[in-house]
């Protein structure tokens, strides 16, 4: 009966936390459609209504959207900021910090170094475009997923060993990229400040 019931309790805790990798997934789908809003500098220049720098400084809000940033922040972090488009994150931004620079010396951005104005795109400059978008945004996305899957496998993995008091070690699982963590503006990796989902 005591092992039925162990092998039932593991298997809650694993089909919990499936649960939450497909609840994570949605929303993340949900994110993708969204951003498409994003390609509007308008729409962008929306989420930065309760931006910290307004008016004398270079990272202004109408600043911040032209270097193709969406505002998202969070309790802890009020400045954090993400291109819409190759989903770079930045947070402790100061006056001074110029957004467009900050963004291009971090990553290629295609949506940056457009040969034109979004508004001129024929309509397969624009597919191709909204294609990179995609693959940049499955690759996040896609990585963050089997990193919480493979911590997951190794920690269902050791409350095996230790449910059935073996010491006999388990090969352990090849080891995943992880996704740069979001930085300051300055240069300096600001830690583990991974987006939720709900802000990806």
């Amino acid at each position: 009966m005591g092992e039925q019931e162990g092998g039932s309790a593991l298997g809650c805790l694993h089909a919990a936390e499936m649960e939450r990798l497909l609840q994570e997934l949605g929303s993340a789908s949900k994110l993708l459609i969204d951003y498409k809003e994003m390609y509007e500098y308008e729409n962008r220049l929306k989420t930065f209504t309760k931006w910290p720098f307004q008016e004398s400084c270079k990272c202004t809000p109408e600043n911040m959207a032209k270097a193709g940033f969406i505002h998202c922040p969070s309790a802890s972090e009020p400045d954090i900021a993400k291109c819409f488009f190759c989903l770079l994150e930045l947070v402790g931004w100061e006056p001074n910090d110029d957004p467009w620079e900050e963004h291009t010396k971090r990553r290629t951005c295609d949506f940056l170094v457009l040969p034109k104005h979004f508004d001129d795109l024929t309509m397969e400059e624009y597919y191709m475009l909204e294609l990179t978008r995609l693959k940049t945004f499955i690759r996040k996305v896609g990585n963050r997923t089997i990193n919480a899957f493979e911590e997951e496998v190794a920690a269902t993995r050791q409350r095996l060993v230790n449910y059935f008091g073996s010491g006999a070690s388990l090969p352990a699982p090849p080891p995943v990229e992880d996704e740069p963590a979001a930085q300051e503006p300055g240069g300096s990796a600001a830690g583990p400040k991974e987006p939720r989902t709900s802000e990806l």
